[in-house]
């Protein structure tokens, strides 16, 4: 199934997208009597329980639809999970092929990481799908883009084991990693120039684990302005997801609803000659294939 959240006032309601319409959960539980958790974050929580009372409101309201079902177009669709917990966890050099991109472009021999390298993007870095992008233009003139596949954690644990890891999803989601390069590179390390306000997009859904598939065989795509810049495939990601939920959760509780960028493949901007970093006025569209697009724009 496809999860996503949306705006309805002041307030966010789940759905769930069938085609090109979105099932108002809320009224198809109060139609049909069969109650799913309000916000996205009890539906992660309650996994498997939850979906399957989702797929029953589902198939019960196709046959009934009238007055549960709106264009997606006409929705304002949000940030799958709202009010964090925690910071986004991301990984860092994760796709061969970027991995020497960037050791080019900075003058760095090439290395490769041994074990996953982590750093996370705070809760003020999220924005949602159509959401505004701020270019922060004082301070920063290196604007990048990242297309990753996101995780999103349903049953918590520690020292989760590889062979066991994906037990603990709950689904998948598309995130742009957004990246001030001249920010990264003046404070030696990823977080900061990672931190910025809005600087973490994702959605446009959560597909739910079952509905996705294996991880490790989806097509990414990162789009600036209509123009493909990233084009590559999950199956080449250098720690796959098993073994990154197995590292992350090394003496670190993963907790429901805990989102993870897994990372990029290459074809940034700060790899290509001459660099070509976002802009102001700039759409940019980050899509995992079997998720949907995450759009985007650059604004000052």
């Amino acid at each position: 199934m496809k999860f996503l959240t949306y705006k309805a006032g002041k307030n966010f309601k789940v759905g769930v997208l069938d085609g090109d319409k979105v099932l108002d959960l809320a009224k198809a539980s109060e139609k049909f009597g069969k109650a799913v958790p309000g916000t996205m974050r009890e539906i992660v929580a309650s996994g498997s329980k939850a979906v399957n009372a989702a797929k029953a409101l589902l198939k019960a309201a196709q046959k009934e639809p009238k007055g549960l079902f709106t264009d997606v177009a006409k929705v304002k669709i949000a940030a799958p999970l709202q009010d964090l917990r925690k910071n986004v966890f991301c990984v860092g050099r994760n796709y061969k092929a970027h991995i020497e991109e960037m050791a080019h472009a900075m003058n760095r021999e090439v290395s490769y990481p041994k074990v996953p390298e982590f750093f996370s993007k705070p809760p003020s870095t999220v924005v949602g799908h159509e959401d505004d992008v701020k270019a922060h233009a004082k301070h920063t003139k290196q604007l990048d883009y990242e297309v990753e596949l996101g995780v999103i954690i349903g049953k918590g644990g520690t020292d989760i084991a590889a062979a066991n890891a994906l037990d603990h999803v709950f689904g998948y989601t598309v995130i742009n990693d957004v990246t001030a390069r001249d920010a990264q590179r003046a404070h030696g390390q990823f977080f900061k120039g990672k931190s910025f306000d809005t600087h973490c997009p994702i959605g446009p859904v959560i597909v739910t684990k079952d509905e996705f598939g294996d991880p490790a065989n989806h097509r990414l795509t990162l789009k600036v302005n209509g123009k493909i810049r990233q084009d590559s495939s999950t199956s080449d990601l250098y720690h796959n997801v098993p073994k990154i939920i197995e590292a992350l959760s090394w003496g670190l509780t993963l907790e429901p609803g805990d989102i993870i960028a897994t990372g990029t493949p290459s074809g940034v901007a700060a790899g290509m000659n001459p660099p070509a970093f976002m802009k102001k006025g700039d759409t940019v569209e980050a899509e995992v294939e079997g998720i949907g697009v995450l759009r985007n724009k650059i604004v000052d």
